[in-house]
């Protein structure tokens, strides 16, 4: 594996499943795999989970880790080529992407969509920049389309709770949001659930919500909630704004909020979602509280996800 931007960089989604598990039991049985190596954590935007559980992870391999909010703490970066640089940017991607490559021997990447312009957002100009000049494997922290670490973590975890032979249905639903949201987790949800043939997969949201059919791919599309939900084993709560109508709120009825209501007609379904999460918004107290929910082991394996993905990539350099 030469970088980490989505799912078509991995050698396929059961397999990455597996290294992240054999992870979880033995989390140092390869401590020197990373010995003398560097991480560099590059962060646009801010972080919790992916910043903690990717030093940890690191760490567990052996690597040195870097922090840095280049966001509060560096120049404004020019991320335009063959611009005139007489406005409020310092320094050009170029030569930062190209210095931070002399310092790391793999270079992490976190930035956000701005929800303004749908062109400049979904072709990941600043994850794409930091590609084309760090010279270095990049692994990504969310860009403005994908987080395929948190995407990785999921399948772990519903591979983890489910110990049936059948294939567990798996649906993403849609719930509202006091400000807009970006589409990267749930654009990166359906493209690792489609990739991976060990789900049944679909999701719910209001009308005006359809995703980049690219990434919601041949997914069953429900705009019926409850209808949705019937019979579902794992439910994955997320908001996101509108694609179509870029970064809009289109809808906010509080009836799409998933309470233990809205759960009654699935299979005890197991609750998720990537944090952090506006409670009594997004997931009622009830169900964030309760037995169904499965948002704190979920968030655990953040690390052996970032392990799997680090790991994968220092023994293919």
């Amino acid at each position: 594996m030469k970088q980490f931007i989505s799912v078509e960089d991995v050698p396929g989604v059961p397999q990455m499943v597996d290294i992240a598990l054999d992870y979880k039991k033995n989390p140092f049985k390869e401590k020197g795999l990373g010995e003398n190596k560097t991480l560099g954590m590059i962060f646009l935007n801010p972080s919790l989970r992916t910043r903690l559980s990717t030093q940890v992870a690191a760490r567990n391999l052996g690597m040195e880790v870097v922090v840095f909010n280049i966001d509060k703490e560096g120049w404004a970066l020019e991320m335009n080529d063959g611009v005139v640089m007489n406005g409020n940017t310092t320094e050009h991607v170029k030569e930062a992407a190209a210095v931070m490559g002399q310092y790391f021997d793999i270079l992490s990447i976190r930035t956000f969509p701005g929800l303004k312009n749908k062109e400049e957002d979904y072709t990941e100009k600043y994850i794409n920049q930091f590609i084309k000049y760090a010279g270095k494997p990049v692994i990504s922290l969310e860009s403005a389309t994908l987080h395929p670490l948190q995407s990785l973590t999921d399948a772990i975890t519903i591979r983890e709770q489910w110990q049936q032979t059948r294939k567990p249905k798996v649906v993403m639903t849609w719930a509202p949001h006091v400000k807009p949201l970006p589409q990267a987790v749930p654009n990166s949800f359906a493209q690792w659930m489609n990739a991976w043939d060990e789900v049944d997969f679909s999701i719910a949201h209001p009308e005006g919500y359809e995703l980049d059919p690219k990434f919601s791919g041949n997914a069953k599309i429900y705009h019926n909630q409850q209808e949705a939900l019937e019979g579902a084993d794992f439910v994955y709560v997320k908001n996101w704004s509108s694609y179509t109508d870029y970064g809009k709120i289109l809808n906010s009825d509080p009836a799409w909020m998933v309470s233990n209501d809205t759960l009654k007609n699935t299979n005890t379904a197991k609750v998720m979602h990537c944090l952090p999460v506006r409670r009594n918004v997004v997931i009622a107290d009830e169900v964030l509280d309760g037995p169904q929910s499965i948002v704190i082991p979920e968030a655990g394996n953040r690390t052996w996800a970032a392990q799997a993905v680090i790991s994968e990539i220092l023994k293919n350099r």
